[in-house]
């Protein structure tokens, strides 16, 4: 089933990929030097990343669900971006901190076996095999955006099913007021594990009505395929409002706290990446603005036409509520 909620009325009850100061100052460099006349060599990189394609899928993903879904909506979509974009243009710090170092490297992910570990504030804590997960609710295929803080944006169709079927399962206790996801560290298949850009493990968080959105995705797929390693696998974190940095990748543990958790670019740089990272054009990274974006696939590579950023990644009709009375540049 394909569910096109960008633009759903769905009224409901109430985008890790940012670049170190260091990667940043290089591309800086890389920009002066195509002022200097080095346009060529650069382009021709740019071309050599746009043009390299992941040349085999991981594999298809069991029939999808073909019921109506409560954030159903019918309006037009955007295009879906190109799988051969999506599974080689990423960030994923654990494989490298170029875009096209994750689908280089991940080839050393293990996702088999795989386990989640659900601890804390729940009456039902435990241990889930990665086939114990697929086989909870009935998968769905949406298309949402996904929004990066450097500017680039993608459209994705992403196979899975609403974390909040998984949380109603565990059974949260009332002092519950955030999830923490925790994503695998093991320098032994993760080549950058261990480097100094963050601290390892990979830490995320949501609040709890945040995580029980029907928008809050568990997510095992993309295109009608596993979810290839670069991009996450075998279950990752979708949550299309927020920038890509907050849908954390290759999750092994998910903890119900009574605080709010600390997250890995907040600690890295809380004047740069808040806790909560709506999708918010108001509000500029300290480097760059954050009024527009790029989308991937659109032609022209570093010199793509720019589009006007939408607040909450245009999904402001159905999660706008979450933050009512909110400040949300001081929230950001």
């Amino acid at each position: 089933m394909l569910i096109r909620s960008r633009d759903s009325g769905f009224d409901h009850p109430h985008s890790s990929e940012i670049t170190p100061q260091a990667v940043y100052e290089d591309r800086r460099r890389l920009m002066r030097q195509l002022a200097g006349g080095a346009a060529g060599g650069v382009l021709a990189t740019w071309a050599g990343r746009q043009a390299m394609a992941a040349t085999e899928k991981p594999g298809k993903l069991a029939a999808l669900a073909s019921t109506p879904s409560k954030v159903d909506g019918a309006m037009a979509m955007d295009k879906p971006t190109e799988y051969k974009d999506a599974s080689t243009y990423n960030n994923y710090y654990e494989f490298g901190t170029d875009k096209a170092d994750p689908a280089k490297n991940a080839h050393t992910l293990k996702t088999r076996p795989w386990s989640v570990a659900v601890e804390g504030l729940v009456k039902k804590p435990g241990n889930f095999d990665i086939e114990d997960l697929l086989k909870l609710s009935p998968q769905e295929e949406r298309v949402y955006r996904l929004r990066c803080v450097e500017g680039w944006s993608m459209v994705i169709p992403w196979v899975g099913y609403s974390l909040s079927e998984l949380i109603k399962k565990v059974e949260p206790l009332g002092n519950a007021k955030y999830v923490e996801f925790l994503t695998l560290a093991d320098p032994k298949t993760m080549p950058y594990v261990g480097s100094h850009v963050l601290d390892w493990p990979y830490a995320e968080g949501l609040r709890m009505d945040e995580a029980m959105h029907p928008l809050t995705m568990l997510g095992f797929g993309m295109y009608g395929e596993v979810l290839p390693n670069q991009n996450g696998a075998p279950v990752r974190l979708v949550v299309p409002w927020k920038y890509g940095f907050k849908s954390a990748k290759s999750i092994v543990k998910i903890r119900f706290v009574e605080q709010q958790p600390g997250t890995a670019w907040n600690k890295a740089a809380a004047n740069e990446y808040g806790f909560y990272s709506n999708v918010n054009p108001n509000v500029d990274h300290p480097r760059w603005s954050q009024a527009t974006e790029r989308r991937i696939g659109d032609g022209g590579g570093l010199f793509a036409k720019r589009r006007k950023t939408e607040m909450f990644n245009g999904y402001e009709a159905q999660v706008g509520k979450l933050y009512a009375g909110m400040d949300l540049k001081k929230n950001f």
